[in-house]
């Protein structure tokens, strides 16, 4: 994060905070326009008194509470966020400018892969899990992996037991 841009940030956190919570027009008479997914719909009726603009009315987003065109689109911290999948993607990340998110959709193998290499690229992740679990989780199936490997080789190899018994058949 450069120095210049701490203020604009300060400055969109204040705009941010004056910012009025943008309603859907009479979200708050219908159960199903409002909730978890209400979202912002233009008013358009000929009689309403949203697009009017009438006193007392829920305000409509205007150009007027856009934030400083510096840090649009950046992180709270400064930086850019890039969405990361696998571990090759963090090639594509500056560490300086940008940090990294890894997708919802990426396990706890992969999550673990992605924070080791971003912490020898000095790289910071927005969303870390608590890797230690992962860890353990994966040490433990490694643990399992070679124990069932060791359970199939004692079952294919013979003993000289199991050799005198097969070459005892074979003599009658």
């Amino acid at each position: 994060m450069k120095k210049k841009e701490e203020p604009t940030l300060k400055l969109r956190e204040r705009i941010k905070s004056k910012r009025p919570h943008f309603r859907r027009q009479e979200a708050w008479r219908y159960k199903r326009l409002s909730g978890r997914k209400e979202k912002w719909r233009k008013a358009e009726g000929i009689d309403s008194k949203m697009r009017v603009k009438k006193k007392g009315w829920p305000k409509s987003p205007e150009i007027g509470y856009r934030g400083p065109k510096k840090v649009r689109n950046l992180h709270p911290s400064g930086y850019e966020e890039v969405l990361v999948n696998n571990a090759d993607d963090l090639d594509n990340v500056d560490p300086k400018s940008q940090v990294a998110r890894i997708a919802h959709a990426v396990g706890a193998k992969k999550r673990v892969e992605i924070s080791t290499r971003a912490e020898e690229k000095g790289i910071r992740i927005l969303n870390p899990r608590t890797v230690k679990e992962a860890e353990e989780k994966m040490a433990e199936e490694t643990e399992e992996e070679q124990e069932q490997e060791k359970e199939a080789k004692e079952v294919e190899e013979p003993t000289e037991h199991d050799e005198e018994e097969e070459g005892g058949g074979k003599e009658t």
